[in-house]
């Protein structure tokens, strides 16, 4: 993450968004509920808590011998309250992929194309400052190749909704109109179908293009086309209301400040639309494996519109984009697609192989990293079996 600390991570370059560490480390323990196959994401999950002075983590694969969760840490560090695979968590930015299945599943039943322009859609929404919404399409939205700025890279946006400002401003409300407006104040990425530029604002406006579609907003078409079939009944969209439904864990965040003294605050409520359709879900590990599930096996979208949501675009570095997801390929050649999400006390992924055959979902209820690798070891363990070896860890620090 080279852009402003506001924004989600992505997949592969969450070692580039490090955050710092915590004030104190609870004891950890790991619990499997099912087989006793995973050694090496449970030594993961210990480690990421022990070593990344985390309050706790939670995770479930699922393959072909079936689901499987584990826990390190606390869900309440006051407490003891211990993590569980039953806790409803903020996604954050695997909202993304959902967002995308819609648009991908209007384009097969041609209601939309992904090669009209937003200002087909949105007239006069992307104008002015150098940007022109004319030349910019529905798929460039969705891989990140619009050339449209971040909104969550305003400094006033930054601090409020994920910055010091935030114990003053979590209960604010941000229109999409309002959050559209301030990314247009930056000037536009140059030559971005050569260089993606990770942008929150992309998504934003493909939640509005999605109602202007189908006279809905996007968690109801969501929640219609995605939720309701699949059963996902851990699932949903807050809207303006900041609460979590229980159970949930205690979102400890640093709120993006580096310092060992830093205070660690509890950031659970918090109003999400100043990410919006970029990044208000909430899920469970369950859940969002048996979406990845659904999606890689073609229930979701026809073979065609698979075929471009997984069309990669490199980012010239290690992580490829396609729409709504990214792809990255592991220390021992399996290459895995999916999303992950950070938001004010919260870190998660879920990712999975292709063939949807392998599916794994954790999260962390807090917001900070000591060293990335911790949170990438998680994945390598669950689909390599192994743990890299210390030389190939991340930096450390910010």
């Amino acid at each position: 993450m080279k852009q402003r600390a506001a924004r989600t991570t992505s997949l592969a370059m969450v070692a580039v968004a490090l955050l710092g560490t915590a004030t104190a480390a609870p004891s950890a323990h790991a619990a499997e509920r099912t087989d006793r196959g995973h050694e090496a994401t449970r030594t993961a999950l210990r480690a990421l808590v022990e070593k990344g002075e985390l309050p706790g983590v939670v995770a479930t694969a699922r393959d072909g011998k079936g689901s499987w969760s584990g826990t390190a840490g606390y869900a309440d560090t006051a407490t003891g309250r211990e993590r569980s695979p039953a806790e409803h968590f903020r996604g954050a930015s695997i909202t993304k992929t959902f967002i995308a299945t819609v648009l991908l599943q209007l384009e097969a039943e041609r209601r939309l194309s992904l090669d009209d322009t937003v200002e087909t859609w949105l007239p006069g929404l992307v104008r002015g400052n150098g940007y022109d919404g004319s030349t910019i399409t529905l798929r460039r939205l969705l891989n990140h190749t619009s050339g449209i700025a971040n909104h969550t890279d305003d400094p006033a946006i930054a601090h409020n909704s994920a910055g010091p400002g935030f114990p003053e401003h979590r209960y604010d409300t941000y229109t999409p109109e309002e959050l559209v407006a301030v990314a247009l104040k930056q000037p536009p990425r140059p030559d971005p179908e050569k260089s993606p530029l990770y942008s929150n604002t992309n998504f934003v406006i493909a939640g509005m293009v999605i109602e202007k579609a189908t006279g809905h907003g996007y968690a109801q078409e969501i929640t219609r086309r995605i939720i309701d079939p699949l059963k996902l009944r851990g699932t949903s969209f807050p809207g303006t209301a900041p609460q979590l439904p229980d159970p949930h864990p205690v979102g400890y965040s640093r709120l993006h400040r580096n310092a060992p003294d830093t205070e660690v605050i509890d950031a659970t409520e918090q109003n999400m639309t100043w990410l919006g359709a970029a990044g208000d879900l909430i899920s469970t590990t369950g859940d969002l494996n048996r979406f990845q599930r659904a999606l890689m096996r073609g229930e979701l979208l026809p073979r065609a519109q698979m075929k471009e949501m997984l069309e990669e675009v490199p980012d010239g570095e290690v992580l490829g984009y396609g729409l709504g997801v990214e792809f990255a390929e592991l220390s021992c050649g399996v290459r895995v697609v999916g999303k992950s999400g950070r938001t004010n006390g919260s870190l998660s992924a879920m990712v999975g192989t292709a063939d949807g055959r392998h599916q794994l979902t954790f999260d962390i209820n807090g917001d900070w990293l000591r060293d990335s690798s911790l949170y990438t070891d998680v994945i390598e363990a669950e689909f390599c079996g192994t743990i890299p070896a210390p030389t190939s860890r991340g930096r450390q620090g910010a």
